[in-house]
């Protein structure tokens, strides 16, 4: 979850269509569905933009409990449960049950959060920790939130022991910051912020990750990708950010497709999309 707004830029329109003009299978990797919403539109629109399957994202108990509900009700949706820092304030009461349930296929959003500051930075820390330890007891992945605290964010996450499945979504750092999450196994999931080129640090850490340690996301409804900055986010335009994703990299939108979402697939325990 990103709650501010990355500055605009203008890159060409991302395509969801491979050679041919066959829709490509995408995943959306880290999505907030509202489960007051129309989903079933939603999903529909996803559908015809070739995004497949989607992970919905639990940011307190409340909000873990009804993405397993929604992800009951829809098949393409798989849902995950995790306390998110800005909520770490108010305790984790209901998560290990959620989590034992069996029904989420990853723990978070968890992580740090210096930016706003909405919880004490102890707490955060500590909730974390919990979390973290909590992904490990149970052999689930982890989905990381971090800003603005990349060094408390490592330091807690190799005390703690990296789970084996651990994801930096919205990636939003550097060159550097992917390497050192490269080098103690992290995936890095790239959002509407590599559509701006303005967030060149971003673009570039995307460049130099391996393509088999990518997955792409929305973050909806936040962070809306060029060319629909300004509006609400949904899961259908995960397909502009795999697009700029293989524009930047040179790389055939059919490859990059393939391997984000196998890689997201296998990362979450999901069904493969159809070929």
């Amino acid at each position: 979850m990103t709650d501010d707004v990355v500055p605009d830029g203008e890159v060409p329109d991302g395509s969801i269509t491979g050679d041919g003009g066959v829709a490509l299978g995408w995943i959306d990797a880290h999505c907030h569905l509202d489960p007051h919403s129309d989903v079933a539109a939603t999903l529909a629109e996803a559908h015809a933009a070739g995004v497949d399957r989607m992970v919905t994202v639990g940011v307190d108990v409340a909000s873990s409990e009804a993405a397993v509900g929604l992800a009951a009700r829809h098949e393409p949706v798989s849902a995950t449960a995790g306390v998110h820092p800005h909520e770490a304030r108010h305790g984790t009461d209901g998560l290990v049950e959620l989590v034992a349930s069996g029904d989420v296929v990853a723990v978070g959003e968890c992580g740090l959060d210096y930016h706003y500051d909405h919880s004490p930075r102890d707490t955060q820390r500590a909730v974390f920790a919990e979390q973290i330890a909590l992904a490990n007891r149970h052999g689930l992945p982890l989905v990381i939130h971090t800003r603005e605290a990349w060094d408390d964010t490592l330091d807690v996450l190799v005390a703690e022991g990296v789970p084996a499945r651990t994801v930096i979504h919205c990636f939003s750092g550097g060159p550097e910051d992917a390497r050192r999450c490269l080098d103690i196994g992290c995936v890095l999931s790239f959002s509407g912020i590599i559509t701006f080129p303005s967030a060149g640090d971003v673009r570039e850490a995307a460049v130099l990750a391996p393509l088999d340690r990518l997955m792409v996301e929305t973050d909806s409804p936040y962070l809306a990708p060029v060319p629909h900055r300004g509006k609400r986010n949904q899961p259908a335009w995960v397909t502009h950010v795999g697009a700029t994703l293989a524009e930047l990299r040179g790389e055939p939108l059919s490859v990059v497709a393939a391997a984000t979402s196998a890689t997201t697939a296998a990362f979450f325990g999901l069904d493969a999309p159809p070929a």
